[in-house]
């Protein structure tokens, strides 16, 4: 009976969490609450504390489930083509209008990077670590790799890549929007070859 109750339990915890890991993406730290998440998967407010100590706690692991999903995503799309152009996939994938609509199943760093600076130490810490991973996934990708200079490449590889999503999103336009994209491709792919 205690091992049913514990499974239910951690599928409760799994629903709030997955259901979160959208939410803040999608509506940003400060526009999501509690209430609106647990009402999501239909439980009272009340039942948030069975599941997190705080809100900290929840942003927290909602942030790095969000950051966890991203990356699993980009990986996909990195192992379906040969390893030579795996960084061509990323980048394409990553600087698609499908990723720039979809925000709330998309790269975390770009829908909240400028609202981490506000957050709380263990929401951040837990961004940290999923921005280091997007990081070493473009490095890993890169035909350099390993080399003198391939770390700092991937850092601005991957800064080219999350500011191009955020004005891609930022801008009114569809047509600018795109250019904003394919400005970015142009530039990155052929490092990529």
């Amino acid at each position: 009976m205690k091992r049913s109750i514990t499974r239910s339990k951690e599928s409760t915890h799994e629903r709030i969490v997955e259901a979160g890991a959208h939410a803040i993406r999608r509506c940003g730290y400060d526009g999501i609450g509690i209430a609106n998440i647990m009402r999501e998967v239909g439980l009272t407010h009340g039942g948030f504390y069975a599941h997190f100590v705080s809100r900290e706690a929840m942003l927290a692991e909602l942030a790095d489930r969000a950051g966890a999903e991203a990356i699993a995503t980009f990986l996909r799309f990195t192992e379906a083509v040969p390893a030579e152009q795996s960084l061509q996939a990323l980048l394409r994938a990553y600087l698609s209008t499908e990723h720039v609509k979809n925000p709330e199943v998309g790269c975390p760093i770009a829908a909240l990077g400028s609202e981490m600076p506000r957050q709380a130490p263990g929401v951040r810490r837990a961004i940290t670590r999923r921005i280091k991973e997007m990081i070493d996934l473009v490095s890993r990708q890169s035909p350099d790799w390993g080399q003198p200079g391939a770390h700092e490449r991937a850092l601005a590889t991957a800064a080219t890549m999350v500011g191009a999503l955020v004005l891609a999103r930022a801008v009114d336009e569809e047509p600018l929007s795109k250019l904003v994209l394919e400005a970015a491709l142009e530039h990155l792919v052929p490092a990529a070859d």
